[in-house]
């Protein structure tokens, strides 16, 4: 059996004056995650059938400002609605308060949509054309997330009694799931594997964005078997997580887009 290291969640201390600045690894790891995004989406700049669709540099930059501001107040806004909605309604000065945490990916995801379809409407892109151009570049950063998740010892998984099972000290001392090196590596580091050689040839436009939205599902939906459901609202609808509820649609979203693009079909505002 494991026990959790205990990491410091302040990475870098830097004293100024009376008080200090605090680094924490979950910001860190979203710097490595944007990094990462940056990295890849040049590279992909580099494949024949991207190159002519005539991406550049400073495409890449602003798409970044733009998916910035869609992961923050999409995530925000998603843990708000889908989570604690009746929290928040009474609180509601505490909405912006991100500090004290709660970030939900699927809210990340339909903000990033929306930014997204912005900035593909400010550039005259179609909309899947430049989802599939994003879709390869996002796995890694969400390996790197759910690294800060492990790092900060949150999201802990069910108990259990596999070998690998772990002991969270703060929360009990019940062998768990490390659901956050679950996710690390299905959602993470398998998705990137598989986007990133799927988008290696050319494909019908929306196909790697169909692929993402399954792939991501699926990796997503097996893990919450794993992860402990968030104690406010715990097991919901045919014992399923409020995690594989918001997956599911996504495994359907991503079939019914696939079938669309294998056939050409998508509207050409969409597909161009």
């Amino acid at each position: 059996m494991l026990v959790h290291p205990q990491f410091d969640p302040v990475a870098i201390h830097i004293p100024l004056g009376f008080t200090e600045l605090a680094i924490r690894w979950y910001g860190l790891m979203y710097l490595v995650a944007f990094g990462l995004f940056v990295g890849l989406a040049r590279l992909q700049l580099r494949r024949p059938h991207v190159a002519a669709q005539g991406w550049n540099a400073r495409d890449i930059d602003d798409m970044l400002f733009w998916g910035l501001l869609g992961v923050i107040l999409g995530g925000r806004l998603g843990y708000v609605l889908f989570y604690k909605p009746a929290y928040y309604f009474e609180h509601l000065a505490e909405i912006a308060q991100v500090w004290h945490g709660g970030m939900s990916f699927h809210g990340g995801f339909l903000g990033v949509l929306v930014a997204m379809a912005a900035f593909g409407a400010s550039r005259g892109r179609p909309f899947f054309q430049l989802m599939d151009f994003v879709a390869p570049c996002v796995p890694a950063g969400l390996a790197a997330g759910r690294l800060g998740n492990f790092i900060n010892g949150e999201l802990w998984g069910r108990p259990t009694d596999v070998p690998w099972a772990m002991v969270f000290p703060q929360v009990d001392d019940l062998p768990r799931h490390p659901s956050q090196l679950y996710q690390f590596a299905g959602e993470g580091l398998a998705l990137f594997v598989l986007m990133w050689l799927f988008s290696r040839r050319p494909r019908p436009t929306g196909m790697v964005s169909a692929a993402f939205l399954v792939g991501y599902g699926v990796f997503r939906f097996l893990a919450e078997f794993g992860r402990e459901p968030d104690n406010f609202l715990g097991l919901l609808t045919f014992g399923l997580s409020m995690g594989q509820l918001l997956s599911l649609p996504m495994i359907v979203a991503g079939v019914l887009l696939g079938w669309a693009a294998s056939r050409r079909v998508l509207p050409r505002a969409l597909a161009g």
